[in-house]
């Protein structure tokens, strides 16, 4: 297998290899091309993450800086806010579901790297799939961490790390992000 081959089987690859690389210089032209946009060319701003995003749903607003390691593996469902320098590491998938916000300066990471000094020096990495659900609100600087699922109707607090899955109808908080209390799903 080649590194792009393990990237996309979830393996362990080696992240400088040049292949690897020329898909995050293609996504840094991608990223470049959308934060240049006018602020009020909303119809633009939506048909070019048409194009460079897995898919789009309708009424979707991602305010500048906008960054991400491939685009092709993002993908959005309806009435989405990403507030100011969103960051999306989409080495594997991310699916976001509908009626999503989330806060200014927010990191969702697909990719880790080994805990050992060999393996960095060897530029290896890993990722593993993320998925966000339904009528979710995550504060300003929330990280997401690698394989983490969120459920649907939940809000994360501003600064929280989110390290494992958080259930349907929660509030987490912290670092680690942890459930602090149950909240009410008022539109079922």
């Amino acid at each position: 297998m080649n590194e792009i081959d393990k990237m996309k089987a979830g393996l362990e690859y080696c992240y400088d290899d040049e292949e690897v690389s020329l898909m995050k210089l293609k996504a840094i032209e991608n990223a470049n091309i959308f934060n240049s946009l006018p602020e009020d060319d909303l119809d633009k701003q939506h048909e070019v993450l048409c194009e460079i995003l897995g898919s789009v749903g309708e009424k979707v607003w991602i305010a500048k800086r906008f960054c991400f390691d491939n685009g092709k593996n993002i993908f959005i469902g309806n009435n989405f806010t990403g507030n100011f320098n969103l960051t999306i590491l989409d080495i594997k998938e991310v699916y976001i579901g509908n009626n999503v916000m989330i806060g200014p300066n927010t990191l969702i990471t697909t990719v880790g790297h080994p805990l050992t000094p060999k393996g960095r020096r060897e530029h290896l990495a890993q990722a593993s799939e993320i998925h966000i659900g339904n009528d979710v609100w995550l504060g300003g600087n929330v990280t997401i961490l690698p394989g983490v699922t969120i459920g649907n109707n939940v809000v994360v607090g501003a600064g929280a790390v989110v390290t494992k899955d958080i259930p349907d109808n929660s509030l987490a908080v912290g670092v680690p992000a942890r459930v602090i209390r149950k909240i009410e799903n008022d539109i079922e």
